[in-house]
């Protein structure tokens, strides 16, 4: 069949480029990693039939990477098959003039950092990227500027602005490194997924299941054509019966009409596996729109519990050991018309 393209989000030194590489090795055979400009061209030329590709699909930061997520709904014929994760951790880079010049003007105990950034005025990174570094930008006082990817931020960059990148950006791109690890959380991680022509995809499955592998996860999305009270509860209803796991479950709007949604849902399972193929018909015979956008070989997550000290400020919990109410570490006894629950809650 000779070489597959396997089209990325350029240029060199994207955590998607990372991730290509990743999928390149896992995947085997001939296959060579292309740079594109955007994620729409890697959607396009996929269903065009040129090659795969890779997307950003999900950072554990951010979440959904939702422009994607959106062109592979709107997509005719492009199904992702593989799943790939790359740690993100960003550097700080100047170009070597500015760092040359806050060098000279840097003031007596003056960090090499401040010194730096004083000279700057803006950073620039991938709008995810940008999000992930926020509180290095604000602290810094710096004007945030988007760019197509954090390599292209690196690649492009000029003098008197920061750009956040993987730590090969500076190497790649001929920069001064001048910070590490300027994420604000740490532990970041962003999921690409491998995607193909439908057909394409559910060869590359079949294959999987011929090597021995048993246990998928698929990404189903359905919108509901009717619409009122107890209509996505029924479609969850239908998957709790099927007995099928869901790990994640959001909502997109239908663009340009109110009030009109299409519902994602991860589930542990195949659409082939007996289970979910019966729900999938039961959803279809409902008069509902559905479509599976991904199914790859299933991976073991961590499930750990959700510890108090993660909670977001105010909110509500009961303690059950005491049957009392919490927020903000203060707590007092469970009763309908207690204050802070009306604070809280607004009932």
């Amino acid at each position: 069949m000779g070489t597959r393209r396997l089209y990325y989000l350029g240029p060199e030194g994207t955590f998607t480029h990372q991730a290509a590489l990743e999928a390149a090795r896992l995947l085997g055979g001939d296959v060579t990693p292309e740079p594109l400009a955007d994620a729409a061209s890697i959607v396009r030329a996929v269903g065009e039939g040129s090659g795969w590709g890779v997307i950003a699909w999900e950072n554990n930061v951010e979440g959904y990477v939702v422009p994607n997520l959106d062109m592979l709904i709107d997509a005719a014929d492009v199904a992702g098959f593989a799943r790939v994760g790359v740690d993100v951790t960003f550097c700080a880079f100047v170009t070597q003039a500015t760092y040359d010049e806050a060098m000279r003007s840097r003031a007596d105990g003056e960090s090499e950092l401040d010194a730096v950034c004083r000279m700057c005025t803006s950073a620039s990174a991938h709008p995810h990227g940008l999000a992930q570094c926020r509180r290095f930008t604000q602290s810094h006082r710096l004007r945030e500027v988007p760019a197509a990817s954090n390599a292209a931020a690196c690649r492009d960059l000029i003098d008197g602005r920061i750009a956040f990148g993987p730590e090969i950006c500076g190497r790649l791109y001929g920069l001064r490194r001048v910070a590490r690890h300027v994420e604000d959380f740490h532990g970041a991680r962003t999921e690409f997924l491998v995607i193909a022509r439908r057909d394409d995809a559910r060869a590359e499955l079949d294959a999987a299941c011929a090597r021995g592998v048993a246990e998928f996860e698929s990404i189903l999305t359905f919108i509901p054509l009717a619409t009122g009270p107890g209509v996505l509860a029924d479609a969850l209803d239908a998957i709790r019966d099927a007995g099928l796991n869901m790990t994640s479950f959001i909502s997109r709007p239908i663009k340009g009409h109110d009030g009109t949604y299409s519902f994602i849902a991860t589930l542990d399972a195949a659409p082939w596996e007996p289970r979910f193929h019966a729900l999938l018909v039961e959803i279809i015979e409902h008069g509902d729109w559905i479509k599976t956008l991904a199914v790859y070989p299933r991976r073991e997550r961590p499930h750990p519990p959700v510890d108090e000290w993660m909670l977001p400020q105010g909110g509500v919990r009961c303690t059950m050991e005491t049957n009392a109410i919490e927020t903000n570490g203060a707590s007092s006894a469970l009763a309908s018309d207690d204050a802070t629950m009306r604070k809280e809650l607004l009932w």
